[in-house]
């Protein structure tokens, strides 16, 4: 599975349409500005270049089985970020007296929402968004202490569970930094999670308390209450409390604010709290996981330490001036993790959502603006199916631009390509052609960290390009405290995920089924273990996956069995290429690596998503595809089908034209006959968390697709 291995420049050039004797033209103007910019920019790109031929990290020693480390950790991995502040409390502590009147935690005041009516009769909310409130540093801590205080009265113990079940926002935070102040161990569940989900992860750990939002409460909680008997308090972080009234008995609901001056009445009666070890549980991670019901991680407080302070050594000058902006669910190990990171050195974190992220966001109001254009962040974290959704949707614009500033754009876009490649800096295209890209996410980006899936070559040096900014690669799980590696900035390679942080160590073993292994030439191949304090407790209440998944060596280090296959370039840096459970063998007795077809398929403008599907009953894959709206549309006018979306989706000529663009993409990128999709179904519906189709970091649920497209299986298989 080598479709995450860099590509070169050429292979990633958009193709252009414009008079030859004016491209000789344009292109003798580029030769000029070349030469003339190239003295001043030789040291700075002679220093990338140098920089990125490094060595990042290396074995060590001679074995084909030893560990990659950071050549910055060679003789002792790094878990403490501050001298002292060995717990989650003592880190906010720490930050506090830092930066204590600095802004930390910012959220847009609504200034007005109305219903909007689609030409298809569909209903949208949409809502027209003031400037940012913020909190410091020391309004934080205060509410934190308050709110920690006012559990402790509502009953709440040390080194019990209490859950959070809310949308990523500042309560989140400060919550959370109540429980680790209070020793309360935080159970997170994903606001998209189904009902029997969250009923189980709640009485999985038991929970009494449960921190949510009135609108959760009254859209999932209140189906649900009565199915959770040890439930005795829920708090909900909006100012005023739920108009819902039917709850079941012995349960009380109370505001956040409430909670808060039970506290600081606590606070008068200077009542004393225990404070948290570094091996004590600071958070129940219950992960969306892509196959059966949630498993929850257990993560210490050294664990967390350890993670961010590996990731906080891969984003230079990290301070002050570094505005983050909070979007993805914080009950997801990597925007967790991102926070904290930020919040332990000065930086400012602005809330917003998915819905609200851009002025094109589907819940802003048009003609107003979106949360990016508002904070301009600096910084900013994304999944890879949020990086190719905006370079689809800037790729759709420049098709519609005029045949002139089309052939512009391609011009400096494969321009700028070249001189990436290079190492090279292209001052005046980012000013005069890609601002207006830049501004999507408010122009001032600096650094985009992607993780929870891998990125494609194609979408990272078009966020590259048109961003202005590096593209960090992340490779982390949740049970590895989200550490593992990250891309270094000045690393403009394509299809890597960096090197091992200065927190962990990595290495391979071997995976003899799929055929890799760590003596493989010319690369080490084999399955990735995680090793380093970041790696977490295990799994609550499951021993058995616990020792499945998890080891101690002879030196009482901890590893993770990741499940995920890498190979290492000869710099020390990683590349994902296939996963253990992504292979099946097909009847004939090829092995075909699914997230490789898809990777290879996902990209193209047709298409939205993309699972493979095969077994070893048959010879063949087959694939369910949602189609993108507007080319779909366009492909059908060309073709002369007409008809409703479901209908084109439902048309056996329309699932035929489609597998044909497949089909020819597949061959292109070198996919083998067995590999190639062979039938398809197509989805007129997405695939959203929502649906339970895909996690909450758009990671494709194999178990649950199966399930929801059984029939068409059969129909593509033929029934027997």
């Amino acid at each position: 599975m080598n479709n995450h291995a860099s590509s070169k420049p050429s292979t990633m050039k958009l193709k252009q349409t414009i008079n030859p004797i004016l491209l000789y033209f344009i292109r003798f103007v580029i030769y000029v500005y070349t030469i003339l910019t190239y003295i001043p920019f030789y040291f700075l790109c002679e220093s990338r270049q140098e920089k990125s031929n490094q060595i990042k990290a290396k074995s060590v020693n001679s074995e084909p089985d030893s560990a990659y480390r950071s050549i910055d950790s060679l003789d002792s991995l790094a878990s403490v970020l501050y001298p002292g502040c060995n717990t989650l409390d003592k880190v906010f502590l720490y930050a506090k007296n830092k930066f204590k009147d600095k802004r930390l935690l910012g959220t847009r005041e609504i200034l007005n929402e109305e219903d909007e009516i689609q030409p298809n009769g569909k209903v949208f909310k949409k809502v027209i968004l003031g400037h940012y409130n913020w909190l410091s540093y020391e309004d934080v801590f205060t509410r934190a202490l308050d709110f920690g205080n006012g559990l402790q009265m509502l009953g709440q113990k040390p080194k019990t569970n209490i859950a959070i079940f809310c949308e990523t926002r500042a309560e989140w935070m400060i919550a959370a930094q109540a429980c680790f102040m209070y020793n309360f161990q935080l159970v997170t569940l994903y606001a998209t999670l189904g009902g029997p989900a969250i009923v189980h992860g709640l009485n999985e750990t038991e929970v009494t308390n449960i921190i949510t939002s009135k609108e959760l409460l009254q859209t999932k909680l209140k189906d649900i209450v009565s199915l959770v008997p040890r439930l005795r308090h829920i708090i909900t972080v909006d100012r005023k409390p739920p108009t819902w009234s039917e709850f079941p008995k012995g349960v009380i609901v109370h505001t956040m604010t409430a909670v808060q001056a039970l506290g600081v009445k606590a606070n008068m009666e200077n009542k004393a709290h225990s404070r948290p070890l570094p091996s004590d549980i600071a958070v129940i991670m219950y992960t969306s996981g892509s196959t059966g019901i949630p498993k929850g991680v257990m993560i210490s407080h050294s664990n967390i330490i350890a993670s961010i302070t590996g990731m906080a050594r891969r984003i230079p000058s990290l301070g002050e001036v570094d505005v983050y902006i909070g979007y993805l669910p914080l009950a997801h190990v990597l925007e967790l993790s991102a926070e904290l990171v930020c919040l332990s050195h000065g930086c400012r974190i602005g809330y917003s959502s998915p819905q609200t992220l851009a002025d094109q966001s589907s819940k802003i109001k048009k003609g107003s603006k979106g949360d990016t254009s508002m904070l301009k962040p600096t910084l900013m974290a994304a999944v890879p199916e949020i990086m190719d959704r905006i370079y689809k949707n800037v790729m759709n614009k420049v098709n519609e631009m005029s045949s002139f500033q089309r052939n512009l754009f391609i011009l400096a876009y494969n321009y700028k390509m070249e001189q990436i490649a290079k190492g090279c800096s292209t001052p005046l295209c980012d000013r005069f052609v890609f601002r207006n890209v830049r501004r999507l996410l408010g122009g001032n980006i600096r650094l985009l960290l992607c993780g929870g899936a891998p990125l494609s070559a194609t979408t990272q040096r078009f966020m590259n390009i048109c961003f202005c900014c590096p593209v960090g690669q992340g490779y982390g799980l949740t049970e590895s405290t989200g550490a593992g590696t990250i891309t270094e900035v000045w690393d403009y390679n394509t299809g890597r995920v960096g090197a091992p942080l200065v927190c962990c160590e990595i290495k391979l073993k071997n995976w003899e089924e799929g055929g890799y292994f760590n003596t493989d030439k010319p690369h080490p191949r084999g399955e990735i273990l995680i090793g380093g304090q970041n790696v977490t407790m295990g799994y609550y209440k499951n021993e058995e996956k616990t020792q499945t998944d998890f080891f101690e060596d002879e030196n009482g280090q901890r590893w993770l069995c990741t499940g995920d296959i890498g190979e290492f370039d000869p710099d020390g840096c990683l590349k994902i290429i296939d996963r253990k459970k992504d292979l099946v063998k097909l009847q004939a007795g090829e092995y075909v690596s699914l997230g490789k077809v898809e990777a290879a398929l996902k990209n193209l403008p047709l298409i939205d998503n993309i699972c493979a599907y095969a077994n070893s009953y048959h010879s063949y894959v087959i694939g369910f595809v949602v189609p993108n709206q507007k080319e779909l549309t366009e492909l059908a006018r060309t073709k002369g089908f007409k008809g409703t979306w479901e209908e084109l989706c439902n048309s056996s000529e329309m699932e035929n034209e489609v597998l044909k663009v497949l089909s020819e993409a597949a061959t292109s990128a070198s996919l083998e006959k067995f590999e190639i999709p062979v039938k398809i179904r197509l989805s007129p519906d997405p695939w959203t968390p929502e649906t339970g189709l895909v996690t909450d970091a758009f990671k494709l649920k194999r178990k649950e697709l199966k399930t929801h497209y059984q029939a068409d299986i059969e129909r593509m298989y033929g029934r027997k």
